[in-house]
């Protein structure tokens, strides 16, 4: 491969920052190292050189919480993922990142380094790394902050937190005495809205989340910068029914230390696994099959289906990977179970990994969770030292399986199973056309079995129990517990476990419904890519199938509560602005039907018709459009809830009111 390399050249503390990850480079014949082959070595065991670590900003309190251990690969022996790539460009993300944290924006310098060291073309590098949100390819501060403005902090006051930053820091994105703040899409800690992510390159980089925030405080941070992200608030008061024996999923949040092997086990953590062993695989899947698992991610697809698909495929290594890119607005059930259950999820990708016959596992986690990466790092560290993780785990011989954690770097479209694909290989999250399946061809162009967080934590209770116990949960086709994220104008917001087949006005019950004494106006399911209830409709039983015949969807289990001081037209505008945004722009109908829906709703909300009066019927047919013949699904679903907002609640039908 030609590669036409930059001029600039890289800082100290740039040079410093990717070397750290890659290793040093390799000397040819004594004499410096070599460009032409990337400086990366394969050794016998097929690994890269180098310590393969994905590094996550720390809290500069030397408790350990810098860089986050992977296994040391970094596919030297070339994974055939079908583009002929070697020498570790499945690094160019951590790689992006290390830069990112040590010096606050990735240069011309720092790109031409990092691809000598990857064999990358730059034009590539520069395309994946202006391609993320968090990064930025220009100067801009070391210390950042970003401030939500999306669905469930914008019901609990985004917008005047952010009209009183104004008057003390600026306007947003503007540099002032080595800071800036700007707005930011959803945070995932909607249950503590509204909610602000500050950070702050160096070594180590710095992050804090702040939540409930208050310009103060904001301001305090952004001028001196985030302190010990661990002073955030304990997990267990996200839970409302914490300490509840009815919990199951939530039962050790609370009650356990998350950054205990030892107390995790003293309650029941890795029986699962012990299970597992003894089962074999084929009975692990039957008993998954039995259970009636279904995926929590939102497709809600028959998990032991999926399982049994990808084991029997007969091309080897086989891929897990558990998809922690929870990027829906609204949505924080995973980050709630990483941060306070790490260990839990690391056994059930075990579990997973073992039945489906996999050499490893992926852990794909949101760039804006700081705190639930160091704890899954930790619980990974300390599972292997003990021999939960690696080669012949728990002494079964012929079962070696180890797992990386990989940090997205702000783009909703690597939630997208393809997409995320693509990321983890070092190219642009952009979703791949099916088929293949990727049970068939996924990761590297190997079988792959992805899962979400909430559905493979299902899985120990399964081992435990057994599946048709499991099954005698919930009703006859939405089984078990599901985790519900409720947030905006409810008294109580937080995350809530119930069963499968509990009716929207139970739980709403239960979280105290609406806040203030307000008369409720509307609740949205599924978040941005769901769809709005009426208050006349809460009658209606939280399972997959009767959301669907109320053509609806319980997605990822957003419960996002309107009362009726909320203004929804700015809502719809603001799910439009998100889609618009967050568009990948590969496939037309998608990244032109994104920006006319939002055209027209301003136009609507503004009152002001287009030109031939028929925005309504635009709306329709662009969204049409978008749900036939988009790529994936952020296409497929950009219209859902615009829709259901026009045809449910009558909102827009006249100038913009409800």
């Amino acid at each position: 491969m030609d590669l036409h390399y930059l001029d600039a050249t890289p800082t100290e503390a740039e040079r410093a920052a990717v070397d750290g990850l890659l290793g040093p480079p390799e000397p040819v014949n004594g004499v410096g190292p070599d460009p032409a082959n990337g400086h990366v070595h394969a050794h016998k065991d097929g690994q890269a050189h180098g310590n393969g670590h994905v590094p996550v900003p720390g809290n500069g309190s030397g408790d350990g919480n810098g860089p986050v251990s992977g296994n040391g690969s970094g596919h030297g022996d070339d994974p055939g993922n079908g583009h002929g790539v070697r020498h570790g460009r499945d690094m160019l993300l951590p790689a992006l990142h290390a830069v990112h944290d040590r010096v606050g924006w990735i240069s011309q310098g720092a790109l031409n380094h990092l691809c000598e060291r990857l064999s990358v073309p730059p034009a590539d590098a520069y395309g994946v790394a202006s391609f993320y949100a968090l990064f930025a390819v220009r100067p801009r501060p070391p210390k950042v902050v970003h401030v939500c403005t999306d669905l469930a902090c914008k019901a609990r006051g985004s917008a005047e937190l952010c009209s009183r930053l104004e008057q003390s820091l600026g306007q947003a994105g503007t540099a002032l005495d080595g800071m800036m703040w700007q707005h930011s899409p959803c945070l995932g800690a909607c249950e503590r809205a509204p909610a602000v992510l500050a950070f702050e390159a160096g070594e180590p980089a710095r992050t804090q989340l702040l939540a409930p925030a208050d310009a103060g405080a904001v301001a305090e941070v952004a001028r001196c910068g985030p302190t010990d992200t661990e002073e955030e608030s304990p997990v267990s008061e996200s839970i409302p029914q914490s300490g509840s024996p009815e919990l199951r999923l939530l039962r050790r949040i609370g009650r356990v230390d998350p950054d205990s092997l030892d107390d995790y086990r003293a309650h029941g953590g890795y029986a699962a696994l012990r299970n597992a062993l003894r089962m074999g695989p084929a009975e692990v899947i039957e008993q998954v099959t039995d259970a009636k698992l279904m995926g929590r991610g939102g497709a809600a697809f028959p998990t032991g289906r999926k399982w049994e698909s990808t084991a029997s495929q007969p091309v080897r290594p086989h891929y897990l990977v558990c998809n922690a890119d929870e990027s829906e607005p609204g949505t924080f059930k995973d980050r709630v179970l990483m941060e306070g259950d790490p260990f839990s999820v690391i056994e059930s990708m075990t579990i997973a990994g073992f039945a489906n016959g996999c050499a490893k596992g992926y852990l794909y986690i949101r760039g804006e969770y700081p705190r639930a990466t160091r704890r899954l790092a930790n619980a990974i560290t300390q599972a292997r030292e003990r021999g939960f993780l690696g080669r012949s785990i728990m002494g079964h011989e012929g079962f070696d399986f180890d797992i990386e954690i990989r940090r997205g770097a702000g783009a909703y479209i690597c939630g997208e199973e393809t997409a995320l694909f693509n990321s983890i290989e070092g190219y642009r999250g952009e979703p791949r056309s099916k088929p293949p399946l990727p049970v068939e061809e996924g990761l590297f162009g190997k079988p792959t079995v992805v899962n979400n967080v909430e559905t493979l934590v299902n899985v120990p209770l399964i081992l435990t129990e057994g599946g048709a116990a499991f099954a005698g949960i919930g009703t006859e086709r939405s089984t078990g517990t599901r985790l519900f994220c409720l947030s905006g104008t409810v008294a109580r917001p937080g995350l809530y476990e119930v069963a499968l087949g509990t009716t929207l006005r139970e739980l709403l019950e239960l979280a105290g419904g609406v806040g203030d004494g307000r008369e409720l106006r509307a609740v949205l399911l599924g978040g941005a890519a769901g769809g709005f209830v009426r208050p006349d409709e809460l009658d209606l039983p939280l399972t997959m199938e009767d959301a669907q015949e109320a053509s609806t969807t319980l997605g990822s289990g957003v419960v996002l509560v309107f009362d009726d001081t909320v203004n929804l037209p700015a809502m719809l505008l603001r799910i439009a602005s998100f889609f618009r945004d967050e568009s990948c722009g590969q496939c037309v109908p998608c990244r032109v039907g994104t920006v006319r829906q939002e055209e027209a709703l301003h136009r609507m909300v503004d009152g002001k018709e287009a030109t031939d009066g028929d925005d309504l019927g635009l709306l329709r047919e662009v969204g049409q459009v978008m749900r036939d013949s988009s790529i994936c699904g952020l296409g497929q679903t950009a219209w859902n809830a615009v829709e259901s907002a026009i045809d449910r609640l009558g909102t827009l039908s006249k100038g913009g009111s409800a």
